[in-house]
């Protein structure tokens, strides 16, 4: 995305056209580490840029944000953040697994939040939630999610045997090993079917259909994270029941199980207050998130002629109708 878009999309998130960056006296510089499109990620953005606001913090009059997407090639991942950290931001966020890392190995000087990580501890990004150590805190997700997210799936769609699992190849979930424990003990039969682009949505799902697959979990990846409308259109297309984050229910999906990702990003500016307020990183707790929610869609339910348990939908936070 060329430096124009950048502004047109953080504009229309802002609600009012960029000012220009204050000429005397030096303002905080964020970089903002992004492993797909700024527009792809546009309502994260917007819940961390409302979050740095409530903090009291304005693009343009007393903080300065530098984006640096990578448009979908995590392998760009480590030359942007180089490029942060050679512009001495007084802080980087990274969102996502691979933007943590990246920006990790770009700097240790730099503080760095993260945000929409699942144990950052395993991946090497922290020492320990409570003594991260180093330049880096920030929020944890649940690494035990996909497995629970099959499980919801199985319970909504008893007679389902053959699930295919929707994933980026350059980015394997680490759940993988529960995931197929649990398979086991429900007898499902997994099938893996990779994208490495939304161009490629279409014929994964043809594939899957061919292949007979009878319901689908979707990864959390951040490539699908832009598309879960597209993606759960083609679910209902091939009339296939699917299963992913808590966002992909509101999206059209069947089920969705997770953290409240707005509230994640939001909680980020609460770091980066902390940081340009003279904290250092190694002295905040990597927060993990506390509240897991089920939501049950409901009106793709009865699209696909799926009567969901009562059981199911009594345990559910939401049900969307």
């Amino acid at each position: 995305m060329k430096r124009r878009q950048f502004v047109e999309v953080l504009a229309a998130l802002l609600g009012a056209p960029l000012l220009a960056i204050a000429q005397q006296g030096r303002i905080p510089r964020v970089g903002f580490l992004i492993s797909e499109t700024l527009a792809d990620q546009k309502e994260r953005v917007a819940a961390l840029l409302a979050g740095l606001r409530e903090h009291g913090y304005v693009e343009g009059k007393n903080i300065a944000i530098e984006l640096r997407p990578a448009e979908g090639n995590y392998d760009r991942l480590p030359a942007l953040a180089a490029e942060l950290a050679a512009l001495k931001v007084d802080v980087i966020i990274a969102f996502g697994a691979k933007a943590g890392i990246a920006a990790k190995g770009a700097t240790t000087t730099v503080p760095i939040v993260v945000s929409s990580i699942t144990d950052p501890v395993a991946l090497g990004i922290v020492d320990s939630l409570p003594r991260p150590g180093g330049n880096i805190t920030g929020i944890s997700n649940f690494a035990e999610l996909g497995a629970k997210q099959l499980e919801l799936l199985k319970q909504a769609v008893p007679r389902a045997v053959r699930v295919g699992i929707l994933l980026n190849p350059a980015n394997r979930p680490r759940s993988f090993e529960a995931m197929r424990a649990v398979a086991k003990s429900l007898k499902l039969e997994l099938h893996w079917f990779e994208a490495h682009s939304p161009r490629e949505f279409g014929a994964v799902f043809a594939a899957m259909a061919k292949a007979r697959i009878e319901a689908v979990w979707v990864s959390g990846d951040t490539l699908f994270q832009g598309h879960f409308r597209e993606i759960a259109a083609l679910a209902q297309k091939y009339r296939m029941p699917a299963a992913g984050r808590l966002e992909f229910a509101d999206a059209g999906g069947l089920i969705g199980y997770g953290v409240e990702d707005a509230g994640q990003f939001r909680r980020a500016a609460y770091f980066v207050d902390r940081i340009l307020k003279g904290a250092r990183p190694d002295q905040l707790p990597v927060e993990r998130a506390t509240r897991i929610e089920l939501a049950v869609n409901a009106r793709t339910a009865k699209a696909l002629g799926i009567k969901i348990p009562q059981a199911l939908l009594v345990r559910a936070d939401r049900v969307i109708d």
